[in-house]
């Protein structure tokens, strides 16, 4: 397939289409395909303001995905033959797995959004790229953070899937050289008491939720809050539960103090402080991090069609070349040990929670 040459000319004004995957209904994860497609619209109508591409504007063409990783490879397909020119989003690891091998194998580019799993294809492809950091990265921030805090006795509450198990494995294979260990608990054949009871035979520091949310995530909070026996036990989610306004509607106060991953800077730029006020304007509450990988992905799709042209082949091959300042920070994209796609290494990562003081606001704890 040829690529087109830099800033090809149009013979017409017709719209420069984009897929969107995004879950907006359950059981995907709702709250986080809101502020994606929030981050992702915004920015094309940016874009569009701005002129386009080449005088053409962005068409922002959205499919549900649901968390279903079959529906999401479907979407791809149907997206592709719609000509989108890429497809861009995704909050689920691996339903964004699905969608990168149906992307890869019709040669259509893919900009992951927001999805961590390593493993997001099975082999190197040049049609894949991510603005999320991958789950190795994180999660071993998120095990040094424990281990600063004196946490060396872990239990995670685990439910079934390659995203879940490979979490428990990063933790498990950090923790290790450094006396932490890790106890596993199954979260979906243990009752909220049962857990608790193995909780305080153990002698767990801290539990960590690597469950889906509401369900079991907010059940087991609750419980642990109220057994005197783990008054000292910290609760973690390292996938960003505590980050959606629906988890402190959810619990309240118990809900504060639960340490999770959130990748933002210390302090926003000039850029960022733009994007995040018309962002907390469109979604009537503070912007998620989510919110900002949709507005990135955009900024980067529109930077490498204005250089390279939009062709699909020559979307790929402009990886590599892409050097723009998103919200959070330069992006630039590398290939990087054990990561099959062309990645942005590194977004800024914390560990924050959500203030006891008042739910409603965060805590920076950790930084990586």
């Amino acid at each position: 397939m040829p690529v087109s040459p830099p800033r090809a000319e149009h013979t017409d004004r017709s719209p420069v289409r984009l897929g969107a995957l995004v879950p907006l209904t359950r059981p995907g994860w709702t709250a986080a395909g809101r502020h994606l497609l929030a981050g992702l619209d915004l920015a094309v109508r940016e874009v569009n303001d701005g002129g386009g591409i080449d005088g053409r504007p962005l068409e922002l063409v959205v499919r549900d995905t649901a968390a279903d990783p079959e529906r999401a490879a479907a979407a791809v397909a149907e997206l592709a033959a719609l000509d989108v020119a890429a497809v861009a989003g995704e909050y689920h690891s691996v339903v964004a797995r699905a969608a990168a091998a149906r992307a890869a194998a019709l040669g259509l580019p893919f900009l992951c959004s927001s999805a961590v799993l390593d493993a997001l294809t099975d082999a190197p492809t040049r049609w894949v790229a991510r603005l999320a950091p991958a789950q190795s990265r994180g999660w071993r921030v998120y095990a040094d953070f424990l281990i600063g805090a004196g946490l060396d006795r872990i239990a995670v509450a685990a439910q079934p899937g390659v995203y879940w198990a490979s979490g428990a494995r990063v933790l498990r294979d950090h923790l290790a050289p450094r006396g932490g260990t890790l106890l596993a608990l199954d979260a979906n054949a243990l009752t909220p008491g049962a857990l608790c009871d193995a909780l305080a035979g153990h002698g767990a520091t801290a539990l960590l939720l690597l469950t889906g949310h509401p369900e079991p995530a907010v059940p087991l909070v609750e419980a642990v809050r109220g057994d005197r026996r783990l008054a000292q036990i910290l609760i973690g989610a390292p996938a960003g539960q505590p980050e959606f306004a629906a988890w402190e509607t959810a619990l309240g106060g118990e809900g504060a103090a639960i340490p999770f991953l959130r990748y933002l800077p210390g302090r926003l730029g000039p850029l960022g402080e733009r994007v995040g006020k018309a962002l907390g304007e469109r979604l009537g509450q503070v912007p998620s991090f989510v919110a900002f990988e949709g507005w990135d992905t955009i900024a980067v799709l529109a930077a490498a069609m204005r250089s390279h042209g939009t062709d699909r082949a020559a979307i790929a091959a402009s990886w590599p070349h892409v050097a723009i300042e998103g919200t959070r920070g330069p992006i630039r994209f590398s290939r990087t040990p054990g990561i099959e796609v062309w990645q942005w290494a590194w977004p800024p990562i914390q560990v924050v929670d959500r203030d006891p003081a008042d739910p409603r606001r965060f805590r920076v704890l950790h930084t990586g």
